[in-house]
């Protein structure tokens, strides 16, 4: 396990209990008392620092390097082996930052599609660090048309820094593809259910972000910018980050006080990644939630409540 800077003193005792752990089974002498002492410290301390969080320190943790990806979730969630992945957009080539298929979570199929990141270096290389190209969101939107046609709902898993910026993404065609799939996904003719898991920057995530139920992880963010990029552009470097995270508003907290997002998902104490299988288990009972509630809407209804609900934001009255 790794811990970021503010997670010391959670490293400190959670080492002490470890070891508390191997001396009682390497001598078998009868050490519960100290070890249940310090698991009582290790949840104290926990909560303590994550009653208090700043929204920089969110940011930090939705980048936790031990914090789960899509495909953790997705395979997780979804019955044994019945996850089946389909690759390509049909036009330029398979986006590996994106990626997206058919899977069961009871007896229910849906169409899983979302950004992926990589576990180490070999990997985010692979993934390109979950920021798609072009094809990437044309492939999205080709698996969503093929989720509509099959009449099956539609999952969307969020975590990205951003869409690929580089100049071949520009000449592809970036601002058209996730464009074209924010206009498709209005209209969808089936229930749309939009996950941030973790990241959700600017286009890159609004290119997969539509949707009838919008829900944010408690230590995910979702912003037009991220607080590097925006500190970068007001002050010329990055030392104002944590100050840009505070103005962004871009917590899960802060979206849901703008009515910008539908629920704030409850994570494990200590975060996703301290204890993957619970936040699994989460996420699967808001999927099922969400589609009860989803499917048992009209068609055409479904498609103006939507619709509302995004023109309807930004929108006050004076």
């Amino acid at each position: 396990m790794e811990y970021l800077d503010f997670e010391k003193p959670i490293q400190e005792i959670y080492d002490q209990y470890i070891n508390c752990l191997m001396i009682e089974k390497k001598s078998g002498v009868d050490m519960k008392e100290v070890c249940n002492q310090l698991q009582h410290k290790l949840e104290q301390t926990i909560k303590k620092l994550h009653s208090h969080l700043t929204p920089w320190q969110r940011v930090q943790l939705s980048r936790h390097p031990n914090r789960p990806y899509t495909l953790d979730y997705i395979l997780s969630i979804t019955k044994k082996e019945s996850f089946i992945e389909l690759h390509g957009d049909r036009h330029i080539g398979d986006d590996k930052a994106m990626i997206g298929g058919f899977g069961k979570i009871e007896d229910q199929t849906f169409m899983f599609i979302g950004t992926q990141k990589g576990k180490n270096t070999k990997d985010r290389q692979y993934r390109r660090f979950g920021m798609p190209n072009p094809e990437g969101y044309r492939k999205a939107l080709r698996l969503m048309k093929l989720a509509e046609k099959f009449r099956k709902p539609i999952v969307t898993f969020i975590d990205t820094p951003g869409a690929y910026p580089g100049i071949e993404a520009e000449e592809r065609g970036q601002g058209e593809a996730i464009g074209k799939n924010i206009y498709e996904m209005m209209c969808m003719k089936v229930p749309i259910i939009v996950l941030i898991i973790g990241e959700g920057a600017s286009g890159g995530a609004l290119g997969i972000g539509v949707g009838d139920k919008v829900s944010m992880m408690e230590n995910s963010w979702y912003s037009v910018i991220s607080p590097e990029s925006c500190s970068t552009i007001l002050w010329g470097n990055w030392k104002n980050k944590e100050k840009s995270a505070e103005a962004l508003k871009l917590t899960a907290e802060d979206m849901h006080k703008l009515n910008l997002i539908d629920d704030v998902i409850k994570e494990p104490l200590g975060g996703a990644h301290f204890r993957p299988e619970q936040a699994y288990r989460t996420i699967k009972k808001k999927i099922i939630k969400y589609y009860k509630e989803l499917s048992c809407i009209d068609t055409e209804e479904l498609i103006i409540v939507r619709k509302n609900k995004y023109i309807s934001i930004g929108v006050f009255n004076d």
